[in-house]
């Protein structure tokens, strides 16, 4: 297995720096920047932490990932995929627990990265990646109810549909103001691209929602519920520190660690996938995996939470001019400065301002114009994808990926299966541009009495072992010679290896020869490795069908 080199994109772009490029990271950095406060606010609040740590995360892992990062363009922190985990790794194994299995993730990415597997995550299967995409999208839907019509319940269950039969049941608590607070916020951020695409909804919203409420509160004594009502607002950046991890403690968070490290590799890479579609340019996604990786074990000691890319301020970075990593770090350069000087401020923010914010979020994360195109593709998929996506919103998503996937696989089997084919001819072959004949004519080969020819079409693996023994059940007499034409076959694996020397080894003590015909090199290769030479005989494995044919016909007429 090969070893990644150590490559950040940005050593490579610092090269051939100029002013130029210089100056349109900065106008992109600090627009991203600005994006970025209400998101990382509000996915730090969802994820069952307080505000600070949020905005710590993205400034943190912003950094690290632009700094160590493969893509020219991706902007890291927070996201909204994380928020399902987060919210129960906290509830298990509490806030120490999170830190470490972030810290577990972050070397799972790094070395995934380092032994360069990072192709690997494309491998799986895109309905799954759309089932529990779309599943986490519903979940955070469902865990801003509360907030966003300021409901008054003591305790909100953790499943899902507990959750709804309890707001069902306080749909009375109802509180107007902090549901009108919520909807226009909702309103607003749908709204604002139309006017302007280059100033963030979100944080439209949030100024102007937080000016009414404060409005409201000093002139009409009208209260809603705020970021300070819940949390202790702070503007202190902390000192790094290191969890405490013992082997025990390791031991029970190795799950939850792969969940956060597939999480985020997929994230990430789709990112900047996404990002070479628009900028022409491809990324490193070995490297890329390394920042990830690097990022998540960094940010947990200063208090932070899982990141990874984030699609949406990716693109903002991109349609806002930024060139190389660069703009990243300055978007981390601005949160800082926002979280030293302006975060105070941030107690006075409604929450259902916030979780408007979330729903619109789980909107844009729903992906439901890919589902509905979707619902037209195969079967298998359309099973796959809804099977992930209900896993996901009524269990979690590690037994999502995990059923999704060993689905997914049964689904790929049976459809290799079905593209393998076996046939049996007796009477002759036809002249044709795909055949294997040493001289192409119009005549057809005939296949000499007390001869079968079986052709395999296709994979020879373990898939179509019944498949063969069927054909071959089915002829009633038995042959004196069977010629096995395995020129369609690209590869075979062990099973398919057994079932042939098994195969040959029956026909042997029936007194049938056996001719292999027109293998290719690779397959080949295969089987003299396993023995087949002295098996069959080099003579009985035959480069095209006419050597085969005159191989049998002199095996006939000896018998």
């Amino acid at each position: 297995m090969k070893i990644s080199g150590f490559k950040p994109v940005l050593f490579q772009d610092l090269r051939n720096y100029n002013k130029e490029k210089f100056t349109a990271d900065i106008m992109a950095g600090i627009i991203v920047g600005i994006v970025a406060l209400p998101l990382a606010i509000a996915f730090g609040i969802a994820s069952g932490v307080t505000p600070e740590k949020g905005i710590i995360t993205a400034i943190v892992a912003g950094f690290a990932i632009s700094l160590f990062g493969g893509s020219k363009v991706q902007i890291g922190g927070p996201t909204g995929a994380f928020i399902v985990i987060i919210y129960g790794i906290i509830q298990e194994y509490g806030l120490e627990g999170l830190a470490i299995a972030t810290i577990m993730a972050g070397a799972f990415l790094v070395l995934l990265g380092v032994f360069r597997l990072g192709t690997i995550i494309r491998f799986i299967p895109y309905p799954i990646v759309v089932g529990f995409t779309s599943g986490i999208a519903l979940t955070i839907f469902t865990t801003q109810i509360k907030d966003l019509l300021g409901l008054q319940m003591d305790e909100v269950p953790a499943d899902f549909i507990s959750k709804w039969v309890a707001y069902v049941k306080n749909i009375g608590t109802t509180d107007l103001w902090t549901a009108a607070v919520g909807i226009v916020s909702i309103i607003i951020i749908a709204l604002t691209p139309k006017v302007s695409k280059k100033v963030p909804g979100s944080l439209v919203a949030i100024v102007v929602m937080t000016l009414l409420c404060l409005l409201l509160e000093s002139q009409f004594g009208i209260s809603v519920d705020t970021i300070g009502d819940r949390f202790k607002i702070s503007s202190e950046l902390p000192a790094a520190e290191m969890p405490a991890m013992n082997w025990e403690a390791v031991k029970g968070l190795v799950q939850p660690a792969i969940t956060i490290a597939v999480l985020g590799a997929i994230e990430s890479l789709l990112s900047a996938t996404v990002a070479d579609g628009v900028t022409g340019q491809r990324h490193n996604s070995n490297q890329e995996l390394i920042g990830q990786g690097i990022a998540n074990i960094l940010t947990p000691m200063f208090g932070g939470i899982p990141a990874t890319g984030a699609i949406a301020r990716t693109m903002t970075n991109i349609n806002n001019g930024g060139k190389t990593p660069i703009s990243g770090i300055i978007h981390a350069a601005v949160l800082l400065l926002i979280f030293l000087f302006l975060m105070p401020y941030a107690q006075y923010i409604p929450m259902s301002c916030l979780a408007g914010v979330l729903v619109i979020v789980s909107y844009n994360m729903s992906g439901w114009r890919t589902l509905r195109e979707m619902a037209n593709n195969p079967k298998s998929d359309v099973v796959v994808l809804w099977l992930t996506f209900t896993l996901t919103v009524v269990f979690d998503l590690t037994i999502a990926i995990e059923v999704g996937i060993i689905l997914a696989c049964f689904m790929f089997m049976k459809r290799m299966t079905e593209t393998t084919h076996v046939s049996v001819l007796t009477d002759e072959i036809e002249a044709n541009a795909e055949s294997d004949f040493e001289v192409h004519n119009e005549e057809n080969l005939v296949i000499p009495d007390g001869v079968e020819v079986y052709e395999i079409d296709g994979p020879f693996f373990f898939g179509i072992a019944n498949k063969f023994d069927d054909v071959m059940a089915s002829m009633s007499d038995k042959p004196k010679v069977r010629i096995i034409r395995m020129r369609r076959i690209p590869f075979i694996d062990s099973t398919g290896i057994h079932n042939l020397r098994n195969l040959i080894s029956m026909s042997h003590k029936e007194d049938i020869k056996i001719i292999l015909s027109g293998v290719n090199d690779d397959v080949r290769k295969m089987l003299e490795r396993n023995g087949f030479n002295e098996l069959v005989g080099k003579r009985f494995i035959c480069p095209n069908i006419n050597v085969a044919l005159e191989v049998a016909s002199e095996e006939v007429n000896k018998k």
